[in-house]
C-alpha cells in the first residue's frame, strides 16, 4: 500500500550518533567495573557524552516525526496567502513544504527543487517525493525540478515568494552560501518574501539580505519544538 512518507531528517548523523553513543557507554561500563583503570578518571566525560548523543539522536527522530510539521505551518503562515503566488521550496527534498504551501494555493504553482541527496533525508528520491504529491492530491498546483539553489534556471522576479528549511546549511562552502541567497534574492519578485530556516549560518543568510537591500528580520528560535533549534529569517525584497 501506498504510504506518505516525509523521511527523517539527517538518518546517517543520527545512526552515527546512536552507535558512538553506545560505544561510549560501553566504554563508561568497562571502566566503571574496574577495567582500563588508566582512564577511569575521564569516565564521567564518557557517560555524559553517550547520554547526550543518545539523547540529541531521539529529539531528531522526534523532530522528523512530529515537529517538522509543526514547524512547516509555522513557515507557511507567515505569508499572507493569496492562492495565484508562484512560490519555490528550495531544497524540498520530498515535498514537506511544497505540499504544504500548494494547498494555499488555487491559480498559482508550488516549485520544488532539489538535488536529492539521501544523506540529508531518508529515501530522499524524486519518486517518493511524486508519491506524496499524488497521495496528497496536489498534482496540478506543483511541478518538481531538479536543480540547485546555486544556479537555477529561473528568470528573474519569478516568484512571490520562496521558501526553505533545513537546506542552505548543506552548501559547506561560505561563497557558495552567499551565491544562494543572490539567487534567491535575483529569482524573486520585488515586493516578495524570502522565507529561510534553518539551525545555522541564519546570522549569515540575515547579513546577505541586507546586503542585497532586503528587509530582514529574525523570527525565532525554536528551542522546544524543533530539534535541533531552528530560526527562521524573513527577508522582503
Amino acid at each position: 500500500m501506498e504510504k506518505i512518507n516525509y523521511g527523517i531528517d539527517a538518518p546517517k548523523v543520527i545512526r552515527n550518533q546512536i552507535i558512538i553513543g553506545i560505544l561510549l557507554l560501553g566504554i563508561y561500563i568497562v571502566v566503571s567495573l574496574g577495567f582500563l583503570s588508566a582512564i577511569a578518571f575521564l569516565k564521567i566525560s564518557f557517560l555524559s557524552s553517550a547520554i547526550f548523543l543518545i539523547i540529541a539522536s531521539f529529539l531528531m527522530i522526534a523532530y522528523s516525526r512530529y515537529g517538522k510539521f509543526r514547524h512547516r505551518d509555522r513557515i507557511i503562515n507567515l505569508h499572507q496567502w493569496k492562492g495565484n503566488e508562484n512560490v519555490l521550496d528550495a531544497g524540498t527534498g520530498l515535498g514537506l513544504l511544497m505540499i504544504g504551501v500548494a494547498k494555499k494555493l488555487d491559480s498559482g504553482k508550488s516549485y520544488g527543487i532539489d538535488i536529492f541527496n539521501s544523506y540529508d533525508l531518508s529515501g530522499n528520491n524524486i519518486d517518493q517525493l511524486k508519491n506524496n504529491i499524488h497521495l496528497e492530491n496536489v498534482n496540478d498546483t506543483t511541478e518538481i525540478i531538479s536543480e540547485n539553489i546555486l544556479k537555477t534556471n529561473f528568470s528573474d522576479n519569478y516568484f512571490d515568494v520562496i521558501v526553505s528549511n533545513l537546506c542552505l546549511h548543506n552548501i559547506y562552502n561560505k561563497d557558495e552560501r552567499k551565491m544562494a541567497c543572490k539567487e534567491i534574492f535575483r529569482i524573486l519578485k520585488t515586493g516578495g518574501e524570502a522565507i529561510i530556516s534553518d539551525y545555522k549560518h541564519t546570522g549569515e543568510y540575515k547579513k546577505e539580505f541586507e546586503d542585497l537591500g532586503m528587509k530582514v528580520k529574525k523570527v525565532g528560535t525554536y528551542f522546544f519544538s524543533t530539534f535541533p533549534p531552528l530560526t527562521i529569517i524573513k527577508a522582503i525584497k
